[in-house]
């Protein structure tokens, strides 16, 4: 007697699709990884090749920060002057240190830092170091360069709120001023030269030599068991899919809330909320985000864009909650944070946590 053929599918197991998904996810990263660091660095910030040819674990989804970066340090020398310049504000109060504290972090362990004539911001103060290995700054990635995201600080009515014509001809009154300039640019002190210098100062936050790095360079006793595990698990879970690179992220963009509903369970959403929707206007970008770089992410709660998270190990339940649809025990979650604690570096500001 005829039957007909089933028309159902073989039943796959979900758990079996999930963990294929990851790894392609993975591999993507590793791929983006790769052709990313080929492109991203600066032409002003040159990385100096080491004697000898770096030995670093092969098939890694990320890369150590490079020891040394060629910078002119003259340059440096008067961005690093002007980043602590009240001077550069309307009020003369706020600097860029007041927001980016380098002994914190490079943050201001706030969830909303505190402007000019006591403005509060919308979002939350993203950290400075290594701000120069990312593909885009700001939350919302509308800046390219350091310079373009320095100009719109200067200018932004709740952070600096002070005019070109009012800060060239405030610089061009001080005597320490006009020589630095002069010393460093035929035209001395310009917009665009204001803004190469603190850009300059701003590629030479880098952290490198943390103990994550020195594991990539092959030294097995930089890290613990615990943490490796912890690395491990950050890859097994599928984090590494967007915290990838040499920055552990900030060369991608990702919807917050892709396996729940982050901002109806957090309530009260806000126009910085939706994110990368402000600079394209495009509705799937809404509550689209660059993914943040995770180095030094042990010295720089509060967490995520809202600043909401106070914890690295809260943070590392909602990101697997909202993005992975994981629910992870305490003991993997102590494991990852163990992991990421092995990110911070080196830089003499570090130093003084």
């Amino acid at each position: 007697m005829y039957q007909k053929p089933s028309t159902k599918f073989p039943f796959i197991n979900r758990q079996i699709l999930r963990r294929l998904y990851l790894v392609a996810l993975v591999i993507l990263a590793t791929l983006v990884a790769i052709w990313w660091e080929q492109v991203q660095t600066p032409k002003s910030m040159t990385v100096t090749s080491l004697t000898q040819p770096e030995e670093v674990l092969v098939g890694e989804p990320i890369q150590p920060i490079p020891v040394k970066i060629a910078l002119n340090q003259s340059k440096v020398a008067l961005g690093e002057k002007l980043f602590h310049e009240p001077r550069l504000s309307a009020d003369n109060r706020v600097s860029c240190l007041s927001c980016h504290n380098l002994s914190k972090g490079g943050a201001d362990e706030q969830a909303f830092s505190i402007g000019v004539n006591g403005a509060v911001g919308d979002i939350n103060t993203p950290t400075v170091y290594n701000a120069g290995f990312n593909s885009r700054l700001n939350w919302n990635g509308k800046f390219e360069t350091l310079e373009a995201f320095t100009e719109a600080v200067i200018q932004n009515p709740t952070v600096m709120g002070i005019h070109w014509q009012v800060l060239i001809p405030k610089l061009q009154q001080a005597p320490e001023y006009m020589q630095a300039f002069t010393q460093n640019y035929a035209d001395g002190v310009t917009t665009a030269n204001v803004k190469d210098a603190i850009a300059t100062y701003l590629r030479s936050l880098y952290t490198p030599n943390s103990r994550f790095d020195q594991y990539l360079r092959r030294n097995k006793k930089a890290m613990t068991d615990a943490e490796k595990q912890g690395y491990r698990l950050f890859k097994a879970y599928g984090c590494v899919s967007c915290h990838q690179g040499m920055n552990l992220g900030g060369n991608l963009y990702q919807k917050v809330g892709l396996m729940g509903d982050y901002f109806r369970d957090r309530g009260n959403v806000t126009n910085a909320d939706l994110g990368r929707y402000n600079v394209t206007q495009d509705e799937a970008d809404k509550f689209v985000f660059r993914v943040p770089s995770l180095r030094n992410v042990a010295l720089t709660s509060p967490y995520f864009h809202d600043g909401s998270v106070k914890t690295l190990e809260e943070a590392i339940k909602v990101m697997t909650k909202y993005q992975l649809g994981r629910s992870l025990s305490q003991k993997d979650t102590q494991l990852i944070a163990q992991f990421l604690g092995t990110l911070t570096g080196e830089h003499p500001a570090l130093n003084q946590k």
